[in-house]
């Protein structure tokens, strides 16, 4: 008990409740709260561990409760238990405090009113009670239908009472009477599996729950209730008299435990409540409180971040070894388990692999990486023992310069890499016991390194291996169906293990400042280096590795219908070698990004890209591609196909009337053939148009198996400000506009293509009533556009609401197509299309084509714009001013 306890108490037992009723009592106890509360986040803010201060939280709070408790008269035998944490003697700063009010059978009702008062008391002064009034055979038989009820009363601890009714309590509900340590621990397991799969089954959330979520601080009270029971024993400690925790363990979990108390009580200070969730706002503001500081390359709530989740990954590697432990001592049969030699060094027990002696990794290191290739070459074995795992943490410091650089060891590795069963697992088993970060020590550099985005919501190291996982998933049929092309590429590349190697660098020097894709590349040139690799894998990881990024950007950002990008994008893969192990390795990359990353309208993007540029690089006559003579074949198809239902050519050129040849190249014949008759049928009667009639509008989902996304073809005539209508209307509608073309006949009228996804990324079913709300919510724009607003529909999320960049908007030339290429990087925000539209109107200028990605919380839209003539922009105070203007109004709407 502090000094400070003790000086805070001014409470004397001979007091009466009206005499605390007439002196304002509950305010002078709201005082000594708010004073000791005030003292404990001073001493928090110095530093004091955190350990001590939940203890003393709790002391004071029990003689809070003992004070008012001997305000009353009791009639009953009754008696005053904490229970869960409080009962562990743990008190967060806005934690519960969970009472058991325990009486006997026979006087359970004489205490009622007594009970009301006291607990109204408590309320009043704003504590946090969670409560239950229970007889000992009722928590019995509680305890007995609720497996999480028994864990409470497991922790109980007298606060003012009789402490033999406590023990009789504990007599009841002992280990082993209610449950069997086998029930026990399949209980508690089921509810760690339940909690795993409400929090995603990772350990790795953006805003990571520090209490309940996978390696947080609930794993660790896991783990030590079941041993608890089973060991009967009453507290932690006891454990390692049991051989349950080494010293080392205990020590490690402490220290593990203490990070994770200082977070959760940074948290509830911040948060001023109850609050395990790490949101965006709290990290940042958590960092600076915790001390973590910006440095070159590296945000402060990165390297605050990066602490967190390596110590999750601790708590993982230890509670691990301790499931595998209690599993291997709770289910022990009496039959002897079949033991089958291995090799000179592990034997198989059952099926988990063993070494032959204690000291194995000690006097030969290279096994701590034969483990993992016996693993990863035999299916049949499911797993490791718990002293192996224990030997494996204890020995990854062996592995130094001198282990890496033994050419048995080396070989190992590779051997490891091309291991038929389970690649990843084994990948996740070595990080997880610090085995792949001693051996990789770049490696080791971005173990739990994280970006402070909503773009990569895995640390670095997680989605690395996570890239490795989908890439070798390729194999399997079920995956296959999804990415057929990939999937044929891997499963016919002679040294698969390439791909790999190059997924475990792609990201290797993120974290560093500077160009991590170069960075990288240097890294894996000493890889290639000490394995002995040959040059052309040396120069094929090193390539991959530097433009691992390339064709995801050209994809997303360019017009892959243009035989100029696609040309372009040639001459720097510069064989089909490259593109095969590009594709597969970007398709891999960004599955293993964001699980919201990926959709089929990308994927089609990118299979276009592969399939464009695969057949340019098998081409035999290599002269640059023409888009006059693509444009003017195109056309003749188109021509043809018009025929056959009874359309002449100079009917369709008199509705196309002097197209741009991109008009031709980017859309298919018969897209063009379906947009043409459908213009011809509507006008094929001289009248002139009215504002009702001056316009088509065309649904149709695009894939070839499955659809990928909803085309939205607009045909106008005479209509200003289209694209700021349009994309106004389908905000309003919840769309999300993935690309637009917009073209413009010599008679001034629009041929506008959308395409289109749900807010969910999903295409619009044919059957949906949206289909028809589409057509008509957009004739209703069309005709009166002046009642559409630019301001959003949709509320800003609250994880966009934490970033707020300012707005980037960076101009460039593009001779090729005589235009002007606006980049525009912005926060993500609701309605940004229809604004952008809307001030690019009021420069008079004309948007030809828009490419619209989200990545994560941020923007990176690319328009190519022309002036009014359908020239370049090249008035310098025309950027200068449309440059002020776009950044000025959206980062208005960003506050």
């Amino acid at each position: 008990m502090s000094a400070d306890n003790k000086n805070l108490i001014f409470i004397s037992h001979s007091m009466s409740k009206t005499d605390c009723i007439n002196i304002n009592f509950k305010d002078l106890f709201k005082k000594d709260i708010k004073d000791a509360n005030k003292s404990y986040d001073k001493r928090f803010h110095e530093g004091e561990c955190a350990h001590q201060l939940v203890k003393e939280r709790s002391q004071f709070m029990d003689l809070i409760l003992t004070r008012v408790w001997n305000l009353y008269s009791w009639q009953s035998n009754i008696s005053l238990l904490a229970v869960g944490g409080y009962g562990r003697g743990e008190l967060h700063p806005h934690s519960d405090i969970d009472l058991l009010l325990l009486t006997t059978e026979d006087s359970i009702d004489k205490d009622n009113k007594n009970i009301e008062e006291f607990l109204a008391f408590l309320w009043d002064l704003n504590l946090q009670i969670g409560h239950s009034v229970r007889s000992i055979n009722q928590c019995a038989s509680a305890a007995k239908r609720d497996i999480t009820i028994l864990t409470n009363l497991l922790e109980t601890r007298l606060i003012i009472g009789i402490e033999l009714m406590r023990k009789r309590l504990l007599d009841q509900i002992r280990p082993q009477k209610l449950y069997s340590s086998k029930a026990f621990y399949r209980g508690k397991l089921k509810e760690q599996s339940e909690r795993y799969r409400k929090h995603g089954g990772t350990d790795y959330n953006l805003e990571p729950n520090v209490k309940e979520a996978p390696g947080g601080l609930r794993d660790i009270q896991l783990i030590t209730w079941i041993a608890i029971y089973h060991f009967n024993v009453s507290c932690r400690s006891d454990l390692v008299t049991k051989n349950f925790f080494l010293e080392d363990e205990y020590h490690r979990l402490y220290q593990d435990e203490e990070f994770l108390w200082r977070v959760r009580y940074g948290l509830h200070i911040i948060a001023g409540r109850q609050e395990e969730r790490l949101l965006f706002d709290h990290q940042r503001k958590l960092a600076v409180l915790l001390g973590y500081q910006d440095s070159e390359g590296k945000l402060g709530v990165e390297k605050f971040m990066q602490r967190y989740y390596r110590t999750v990954l601790s708590i993982r590697g230890l509670t691990d070894v301790l499931h595998q432990y209690l599993n291997e001592v709770i289910y022990k049969t009496k039959t002897n388990v079949k033991i089958k030699p291995f090799n000179n060094y592990f034997v198989i027990r059952g099926d988990l692999i063993d070494t032959v002696s204690e000291s194995i990794f000690h006097d030969h290191p290279s096994t701590m990486l034969e483990l993992f290739v016996i693993l990863g070459e035999n299916d049949n074995i499911n797993g490791i023992r718990a002293s192996v795992i224990r030997k494996l943490l204890q020995s990854a410091h062996l592995i130094d310069k001198k282990f890496r650089s033994s050419k048995d060891n080396q070989n190992l590795f590779l051997r490891l890499l091309r291991s038929p069963y389970k690649l990843s697992v084994q990948l996740n088993r070595m990080n997880r016991y610090g085995i792949l970060g001693k051996y990789l020590p770049a490696f080791g550099k971005i173990i739990g390194q994280m970006q402070h985005d909503l773009f990569h919501i895995y640390p670095v190291d997680v989605h690395t291996l996570k890239v490795i996982e989908n890439i070798r998933r390729l194999a399997r049929p079920e995956v296959a169906k999804r990415f057929p092309i990939p999937s044929h590429i891997f499963k016919n590349l002679s040294k698969p293990e390439l791909l790999v190697i190059a997924a475990l660098y792609h990201d290797i020097a993120k974290g560093r400042g500077g160009d991590h894709s170069k960075l990288g590349g240097a890294e894996v040139v000493k890889f290639a280096k000490l394995h002995e690799l040959t040059l052309e894998e040396e120069e094929l990881l090193k390539w991959l590795i530097e433009n691992h990024l390339l064709m995801s950007a050209v994809s997303q950002r360019e017009d892959v219908s243009d035989p100029k990008v696609i040309g372009k994008f040639a001459s720097i893969v510069g064989n089909t070698m490259h593109l095969d192990f590009l594709y597969v390795l970007t398709v891999g990359d960004i599955n293993a990004t964001n699980p919201n990353l990926w959709t089929e309208w990308k994927g089609s993007l990118m299979q276009k890209l592969y399939t464009a540029t695969n057949r340019y690089l098998n081409r035999v006559n290599l002269t640059p591609m023409d888009k006059n003579r693509w444009s003017a074949n195109a056309k003749q198809k188109i021509f043809r196909r018009l025929g056959e239902i009874g359309i002449s050519s100079s009917a369709a050129e008199s509705v196309w009337a002097e197209l741009g040849s991109e008009f031709f190249l980017r859309e298919t014949t018969e897209d063009i053939v379906r947009y043409t008759s459908a213009i011809i049928k509507k006008f094929q009667v001289k009248d002139i148009p009215t504002s009702k009639n001056n316009h088509i509008i065309l649904l149709k989902n695009i894939g070839i198996e499955v659809p990928i996304a909803t085309q939205i073809f607009v045909f106008s005539k005479d209509i200003q400000n289209t694209l700021a209508v349009i994309a106004a209307a389908l905000e309003k509608l919840e769309l999300n506009v993935q690309d637009a073309r917009l073209h413009t006949n010599g008679n001034g009228d629009a041929f506008d293509v959308f395409y289109v996804l749900t807010s969910d990324g999903k295409p619009i079913s044919n059957e949906s009533r949206l289909r028809e709300r589409i057509t008509e919510s957009l004739s209703r724009a069309i005709i009166n556009p002046q009642t559409l607003s630019n301001a959003p529909s949709r509320r800003t999320p609250r994880r966009l609401k934490s970033f707020k960049r300012k707005t980037k908007a960076i101009f460039s030339s593009n001779l090729e197509n005589n235009t002007t290429v606006l980049e525009v990087l912005t926060p993500d925000r609701p309605g940004l299309l229809a604004l952008l539209a809307s001030i690019f109107f009021r420069f008079n200028l004309r948007l030809l084509t828009a490419k619209i990605s989200t990545l994560g919380e941020q923007v990176e839209d690319i328009f190519y714009l022309t002036n009014s003539n359908y020239k370049p922009i090249n008035d310098q105070n025309v950027c200068q001013e449309l440059s002020k203007t776009i950044c000025e109004e959206l980062d208005s709407r960003n506050q």
